[in-house]
């Protein structure tokens, strides 16, 4: 009976902290969306403005999360990336290059310089989603050749990879507010050598209106499935960084994972060489941190001691994400997202480069986890598989609300 009541009460202080962490949420994002109208540069403005935290204590980094191995020296920073083209490389044979390539499943057929131009997205299977909007398929019109478009990083599937994000399923009003974000200074990473969040700025003050409101709706419109397998281990494969992604140099696991989460493609081929948005990734994460993580998530680490309630160290993720982590409203999804985006997240929130008014609620509910806490928080939530369901019924974007 002791136990029951215990269970009971720990119940209800969670409801009751989650009810205080959605009010304070939704004041903040009443008082943000003024801010945001006041804030906004010209659409065609080129470049990433300062944040607040210019220099970040990266102590703790997940470097593993942001595609490194080694801290970064001092002043080092990312060299801007080369917009796509169709340019042929020297070190690969004309023939190799120009050859059209098939992949199982679909009928289209493409060269390796095909799969490399950004600026026209390939598009593998066509019927795996709505029509890509002119920005999805070849990127904002103000940026001319130095343009690219969503789909080539994100795929037209918008599930994305390991170093980037996954846009679909996202709600309109959340995605638009990120975008914004990263125009008016709000969001960067802490990792300076993080070449493609840098990408990310120019691409999003370069939007306009309309294009945000298009992709913000594909991408939202799309339900989010199954992409990335989970493994607990010791041992993973040795491997290589490109990209800041991790590719297998060989199939044995013969390397320590350690305090990682190693992510790397199912099939190097199929997801690197072809883009394929079918061939998923595999996530090896070390033994025991999906029990931790599932703790740490489902209660906050929240315990009832000699009848006594002994507060966690955060809040219950599903308290503003959903009991099933898909998300509530324009909070979003998270279940069976990439450990290594959810990784980095949290640790640019908790180091305020991250400062949306998404993130200053965010920022209270990490300020106390420790960087063992966020790697089982990301295997965790990354081993959700998301219930099967229809494509989420999405209010249309609305671009003024900033």
């Amino acid at each position: 009976m002791k136990q029951r009541v215990g269970v009971f009460v720990l119940a209800v202080v969670c409801f009751a902290l989650g009810a205080v962490v959605q009010r304070m949420y939704d004041t903040r994002r009443m008082r943000s969306q003024a801010s945001y109208q006041a804030a906004r540069p010209g659409p065609t403005e080129i470049g990433a403005p300062e944040l607040a935290a210019t220099n970040p204590d990266l102590t703790g980094e997940p470097l593993w999360a942001y595609g490194f191995d080694a801290p970064a020296k001092p002043g080092e920073k990312a060299a801007p990336q080369v917009p796509p083209n169709r340019n042929l490389r020297p070190d690969q044979p004309t023939e190799e290059q120009t050859r059209l390539r098939r992949i199982e499943g679909s009928v289209a057929a493409y060269s390796l310089v095909d799969v490399r131009d950004g600026q026209n997205v390939i598009d593998w299977f066509p019927t795996d989603h709505p029509k890509m909007p002119n920005v999805v398929a070849h990127g904002p019109v103000a940026l001319g050749k130095n343009t690219r478009g969503c789909g080539s990083c994100h795929l037209p599937s918008g599930k994305g990879r390991p170093e980037n994000a996954a846009p679909v399923g996202l709600p309109t009003e959340y995605f638009v507010r990120q975008i914004h974000d990263f125009r008016n200074g709000l969001r960067r990473s802490a990792d300076p050598r993080k070449p493609n969040t840098n990408t990310m700025i120019d691409l999003a003050r370069a939007m306009t209106d309309e294009e945000l409101k298009a992709a913000a709706e594909y991408f939202g419109a799309m339900p989010w499935t199954p992409w990335i397998r989970v493994v607990e281990t010791d041992l993973v494969p040795r491997t290589r960084i490109r990209g800041n992604l991790f590719l297998p140099l060989e199939e044995a696991k013969t390397e320590p994972l350690g305090e990682r989460i190693i992510e790397m493609p199912e099939n190097e081929e199929q997801a690197e060489t072809y883009r394929n948005p079918r061939s998923g990734f595999v996530a090896y994460v070390p033994v025991g941190s999906l029990k931790k993580g599932e703790d740490l998530v489902t209660t906050g680490g929240m315990r009832i001691v000699d009848d006594k309630i002994v507060q966690g160290k955060t809040t219950a993720c599903g308290t503003c994400h959903g009991l099933d982590l898909m998300g509530v409203a324009d909070v979003p999804p998270i279940a069976g997202r990439s450990p290594s985006y959810i990784a980095r997240q949290l640790f640019d929130m908790q180091r305020k480069t991250r400062n949306g008014a998404s993130a200053q609620l965010m920022k209270l509910v990490i300020a106390n986890l420790t960087p063992e806490d966020m790697l089982a928080i990301a295997a965790y939530v990354s081993s959700r598989v998301p219930p099967p369901s229809a494509a989420p019924a999405r209010q249309p974007a609305t671009v003024a609300q900033r």
